[in-house]
């Protein structure tokens, strides 16, 4: 998905998660933002929805079948965790969690190729306890314009808990997809994050700048 649109002339840059709590994933998002020339598009999927809820400067917020917490809210305490997606997780000694790579296929890909879906499956990361359980600091979708693609055949959360975060969003967008289209079906991503960008630059060409390359 990011080859397609870098390929297109945008740029992307897609930090890593997963750096053992919440604040320490929000750190990381907040300094490619602040690192940027302009307020850039910020995308969130899943457990990325809560990292992308504490962060600030961002010019459009995009959650997919993503957390949209509130105040004194965590991703554990919203629950919508489907039992396919709890039969998956393995608890290890350390208080972190993964999944079994087996279920982890069919709960997360399983409407994906399966060459894509087991490539996907290897990317997994164990999660720390503070990350699924973390409150963020700020809830930027308040002042921050934002789209909810609620993917309405997802196996791991709720569909019916993400139409109702999709409510506290601007714009709201439903998907007949799995957990994880940018796996399966990338072009749905490419298309709305370019829709999105034409219309961030719209103003621009109204008052006679070029368009953007």
């Amino acid at each position: 998905m990011a080859e397609r649109l870098r390929t297109a002339g945008t740029e992307v840059v897609v930090p890593e998660l997963h750096r053992g709590s919440l604040p320490a994933d929000t750190a990381a998002v907040q300094a490619v933002i602040n690192a940027l020339p302009e307020p850039p598009i910020v995308l969130g999927h899943s457990y990325g929805g809560s990292v992308i809820t504490g962060v600030r400067g961002a010019g459009h917020l995009v959650y997919l079948a993503a957390f949209v917490l509130d105040a004194d809210e965590s991703a554990a305490s919203l629950g919508g965790t489907s039992r396919q997606l709890q039969g998956a997780i393995m608890h290890e000694p350390d208080g972190s969690t993964s999944l079994r790579p087996g279920r982890a296929l069919d709960t997360l890909y399983g409407d994906c190729p399966e060459p894509l879906a087991a490539w996907a499956v290897g990317l997994l990361r164990a999660q720390a306890p503070g990350c699924g359980r973390g409150v963020p600091q700020r809830h930027s979708w308040k002042r921050t314009p934002s789209t909810y693609v609620v993917c309405a055949q997802d196996r791991a959360i709720d569909p019916g808990l993400q139409r109702r975060m999709a409510s506290r969003c601007t714009d709201v967008r439903e998907w007949k997809t799995g957990h994880s289209p940018f796996v399966g079906q990338p072009d749905l991503i490419v298309e709305l994050l370019r829709e999105l960008l034409a219309t961030r630059i719209s103003p621009r060409r109204n008052e006679g700048a070029p368009p953007a390359r």
